[in-house]
């Protein structure tokens, strides 16, 4: 049993309950615990004069088989007396309030909430375990308390899934790895965040039901509170009511809980790993340190060049605008953890395109706003020298959007409208798609301001078959008329069309959707505000989704969420996910055609030249290891196939080709990126991404962008695939070549090492 020595003191409403006698008693336990029961009629009575340590009197709010039981606590037991509260609690390291039964109307902590504060400003802790968490507002640390306050029934072992982030708390000092059930069946309170997150506590686990993560059902939450902390468990850590003995492994669940519950007490013990939540710019960036350390950062990890969160969760691209000089990229951002749930808007900003600074969260879910349940995706305009977001507010089954603005010229603080939502419904004359999760699928907005006139589209699907994308115009920002469907894709082009937007292109408009699984753009014209298509294509054939773009004068510059390609489990132990593109200048080409290629400041990230133009033959089936090799490296390769079938280059190599990743370029015109070799990650996909580059593409111009798990690629500057793969191996950073059904060569082979984007501590 974790080591234990410490003076607690126990929160009671009256007379223990059996389940709080057990905690006395499994307290009393351990070595070197003092404990004795507090009754919190106790600690409103701040107006009685001090008394030292008293009997128990057997009339008291202590009940008096508790005082009865005084040798049975471990030490010495003077009572709690009935003086000054403060007089009551110096003595105690912590207080713990642990409530298997809901709460009364008429809240005890609250009661007793300024003595609780008193000790918590001199250094003292305060564990607050099942239904006793869902009083967290009634201090002043907490205005948003758990969502979810019930009971459940377990049918499998269930207990916390500990953040990665937080490996090092001292709660899972004697405990191994990050998922700790702790109870396999009968009911159990049920308290939890699950769609609102605290306002100021740092979550610190979710929870585990068996061999399934559940990141969504957060139930370890931590605070500081002055010179102290508070940390809270909805987690079913029941003490009385013990697993039946034929129960399965109940010895080790029971045994999991008193290491679990031991080391949470020490921690509140020793000040020791209870963080709040992150605030500043500095606090980001110390998480992005914390994630570098754990290892995440090496080939197969973190990328090392693309914009990637501080920690936990990234994505959609938003808010993208370029002001006082400045590049702003916002993002949607889950500050819980690494998985998708209520949503902040993170910020990063550059003065370069290249090297990035985390900034403090720009957006918050306000409790009782239409944005309640998070700040989903939108967009930044400038009006009239005033930065404005629009965004989707999710509240219940709504999602409609709103608008923050600031004068803030760094962009960090912003001040939500007072009138959201700005649009109140959908149009009530179409028929938008409902479903189980949404009254009507409405959200994401892009917003640009033409002929004098602020023009607004927002993706929808529906009801009917297939995605839409809607279209909006007002003198302001704050009400709008719907002026119809711009474009309608109908039951073949997914059942709702994300992240819309259209740009301008000079003589075209391009106009792209996001359709759940691809990025689909058309270009045409837009005129008399309707939108003509003369030809479609997809803007990347790979792991890119939901890109959003910004005006920066002479050009367009676009960026893409790119998703994870592992399951919930792996992006949960590395604690963080998801990765922005390189910035791409999307333009249109001579012949009509669309063009995409990175910055021109992306070339300010090598460091190193590797290969310089070198033109390497290829005989049939002889593959040549190439001189060049990282983890994180731009290649730029021109590829002539002369008689050969195919030429297949593979990359993240290691020296026995146990993982390598092939790039393969066909005669056909296919390039493909095989993921089944990439990786021996278990939680890493394996199959195969491709797109047709035509004929006429021939010989076929690469730049080859490697970053330890990314692998962006751009054919000809026309067409571009992403891939997210996860070598494992320290040595998988070689690079081959080699030549199918004849010869072909490299004709130009030239090659870089990239620095860094967002440097931290270690770099």
């Amino acid at each position: 049993m974790t080591e234990l020595s410490s003076r607690v003191g126990v929160l009671t409403d009256g007379d223990l309950s059996d389940e709080q006698r057990a905690v006395v008693d499994w307290l009393a336990a351990h070595d070197g615990v003092a404990v004795e029961p507090v009754p919190f009629d106790l600690l409103a009575e701040t107006d009685a004069a001090p008394t030292a340590t008293a009997a128990v009197d057997p009339a008291s709010d202590v009940a008096p088989d508790a005082a009865s039981d005084a040798t049975s606590l471990g030490g010495s037991y003077p009572g709690p007396g009935v003086g000054d509260s403060a007089d009551t609690l110096h003595r105690f390291d912590v207080l713990w309030w642990h409530r298997a039964a809901p709460c009364p109307d008429t809240d005890p902590l609250g009661e007793a909430a300024p003595a609780i504060e008193a000790f918590l400003a001199d250094g003292g802790g305060l564990f607050l375990t099942l239904h006793a968490l869902a009083s967290v507002d009634s201090l002043s640390i907490e205005s948003i308390a758990p969502d979810r306050v019930d009971e459940e029934a377990l049918v499998e072992p269930t207990g916390v899934l500990w953040r990665s982030l937080y490996a090092d708390h001292p709660a899972l000092e004697s405990l191994d790895g990050l998922r700790h059930p702790l109870r396999a069946h009968g009911v159990a309170p049920a308290v939890r965040y699950e769609r609102v997150l605290p306002a100021n506590g740092e979550v610190l686990a979710s929870t585990v039901r068996g061999d399934t993560e559940v990141p969504g059902q957060m139930t370890a939450v931590s605070w500081t509170a002055g010179d102290g902390a508070v940390l809270g468990l909805g987690a079913p850590v029941l003490f009385a009511d013990r697993p039946a003995p034929e129960g399965p492994d109940a010895a080790a669940l029971a045994e999991t809980r008193d290491r679990l519950v031991a080391g949470c007490l020490r921690s509140l013990t020793v000040r020791d790993g209870t963080p709040g939540r992150p605030t500043t710019g500095d606090d980001l960036r110390r998480l992005r340190d914390r994630t570098a350390e754990s290892g995440e950062s090496g080939v197969g990890g973190r990328p090392k060049y693309h914009l990637t969160p501080p920690a936990n969760w990234l994505n959609d691209p938003n808010g993208l605008i370029r002001w006082n000089g400045r590049y702003h990229v916002f993002y949607q951002y889950n500050p819980a953890g690494p998985f998708h749930n209520t949503i902040h808007w993170g910020h990063a900003v550059s003065d370069d395109l290249v090297t990035w600074r985390d900034e403090p969260v720009a957006l918050t879910p306000s409790p009782d706003g239409p944005d309640r349940d998070g700040c989903w995706s939108g967009c930044a305009v400038d009006d009239d020298g005033t930065a404005s977001l629009l965004y989707t507010g999710g509240d219940g089954r709504d999602q409609l959007p709103c608008l923050a603005t600031t004068d803030d010229p760094g962009l960090r603080t912003w001040d939500k409208y007072d009138g959201n939502p700005v649009i109140a419904s959908p149009p009530a004359d179409l028929d938008v798609l409902e479903t189980d999760h949404w009254r009507a699928e409405f959200r994401d907005h892009n917003v640009w301001r033409e002929n004098g006139r602020w023009y607004h589209l927002v993706g929808t699907g529906l009801e009917d078959g297939g995605g839409a994308a809607l279209l909006y115009t007002s003198e302001t920002l704050t009400e709008w008329t719907y002026e119809g469907l711009l474009l309608a894709g109908g039951p073949d082009a997914g059942a709702v069309w994300e992240c819309p937007e259209l740009l301008d292109l000079g003589d075209r408009r391009l106009l792209h959707v996001s359709d759940y699984e691809n990025v689909v753009y058309f270009l045409g014209s837009f005129v008399d505000d309707e939108f003509t298509v003369e030809s479609r294509g997809l803007l990347d054939h790979g792991d890119f989704y939901a890109p959003q773009s910004l005006d920066d004068g002479d050009r367009t510059l676009t960026w893409g969420w790119l998703p994870e390609a592992r399951d919930v489990e792996g992006q949960w132990n590395a604690g963080w996910s998801g990765a922005m593109s390189l910035p791409r200048v999307i333009e249109a080409g001579p012949d009509g055609g669309l063009r995409q290629r990175p910055a021109a400041e992306v070339t300010e990230l090598r460091t190193e030249r590797i290969a310089a133009a070198t033109d390497v033959a290829l005989a049939p089936g002889d593959r040549r290891r190439l001189d060049v090799e990282g983890a994180a490296i731009e290649l730029e390769i021109e590829i002539a196939l002369d008689d050969a079938e195919a030429v297949e280059l593979s990359v993240f190599e290691t020296p026995d080709r146990a993982e390598h990743t092939p790039i393969r370029y066909e005669k056909d015109g296919t390039l493909s990126v095989d993921r089944a070799p990439s990786s021996g990650d278990p939680h890493a996909f394996a199959d195969t991404q491709s797109m047709s580059v035509p004929p006429y593409d021939e010989p076929l111009s690469l730049r080859i962008f490697l970053d330890r798990s990314v692998i962006e690629i751009y054919a000809n500057e026309r067409h571009c695939l992403t891939s997210r793969v996860y070598p494992t191996r320290d040595d998988a950073v070689g690079v081959s070549a080699v030549a199918e059904g004849g010869r072909a060569a490299l004709t130009s082979l030239s090659a870089w090492t990239l620095g860094e984007a967002m440097p931290t501590d270690d770099s």
